[in-house]
């Protein structure tokens, strides 16, 4: 299959025997499953380690390595899956706005994607962490759509696009995005940025997330593990220490690291360490 290297060792991983056109049904099971079988994570970043976004880079980091990733490897390897596919897809940029009000300015730092299909367009992101899109939503303005987990819509306030999630008690800015594409240069700085930058979230913070084909998530920020179903905590477990964290990484996300970066990662986060 010419176009993405080791596409069907994707395919493998994600446990995708289905039909390849490139049709709705096709993007709809291509992104449940991605969603579902390859786990948001910044292991990395935390680690130090370069991060490449080049397609042998990717596939060798989410599928070979199982490392999991953020938006720029997510969505990186999911856009030119689709691409070889023959699905008509291109990059586009937003902000993360998950936590951060209207009034703070977050820097553009996400990729998601935008799909046409029959005069249609689709918004697919597989790495926005615990709030991945794990179902395409049209891009149409102030329309509720339900999805495998939580219900989405987009809204419009001037030349910007917000992209909601419905919590029950509130619609919550996931991201904003203006329509700009986001095209591999512009995808290597931002990804410099988010991996480098002391300021940068993915430097201070541990972060994995997990959809499940029940509709339910799991979620890990810090020492906090977290199983919800929607808004409700349905099972927690606080990190104590660093076999605590191998075991709940590999269990729940089925994310493989070494014994000693675990060790590594938990000093760093855990305590408050400077370095690794």
């Amino acid at each position: 299959m010419p176009g993405l290297i080791n596409v069907e060792k994707y395919l493998k991983r994600l446990e995708y025997s289905g039909d390849l056109t490139p049709n709705l049904e096709t993007l709809q099971a291509l992104q449940f499953a991605h969603t579902t079988h390859l786990a948001f994570s910044n292991l990395d970043v935390l680690l130090d380690q370069t991060i490449l976004l080049d397609d042998e880079s990717l596939v060798e980091k989410l599928i070979d390595r199982r490392r999991g990733g953020y938006c720029f490897e997510q969505n990186g390897l999911l856009l030119e899956v689709l691409l070889t596919l023959g699905f008509l897809a291109r990059p586009h940029a937003g902000r993360v706005r998950m936590g951060t009000p209207r009034d703070v300015l977050p820097p553009r730092t996400h990729l998601f994607i935008q799909v046409d299909l029959d005069g249609v367009t689709w918004i697919v992101d597989g790495g926005v962490g615990g709030m991945s899109l794990t179902a395409p939503i049209r891009f149409e303005l102030d329309t509720e759509q339900a999805t495998p987990h939580e219900t989405r819509r987009i809204v419009r306030h001037g030349n910007i696009y917000y992209h909601q999630a419905d919590l029950g008690e509130e619609w919550m800015d996931v991201y904003e995005f203006t329509g700009e594409q986001m095209p591999l240069i512009d995808r290597e700085l931002a990804n410099w940025w988010t991996s480098t930058h002391p300021r940068s979230k993915f430097k201070q913070s541990l972060m994995a997330a997990l959809a499940l084909p029940n509709g339910e998530r799991v979620g890990l920020l810090n020492d906090k593990f977290t199983h919800r179903r929607g808004p409700e905590i349905i099972r927690s477990q606080d990190i104590s220490n660093p076999a605590d964290l191998w075991a709940i990484l590999d269990r729940e996300f089925q994310l493989h690291l070494e014994p000693s970066e675990a060790d590594l990662i938990f000093d760093r986060v855990m305590t408050g360490a400077r370095s690794i």
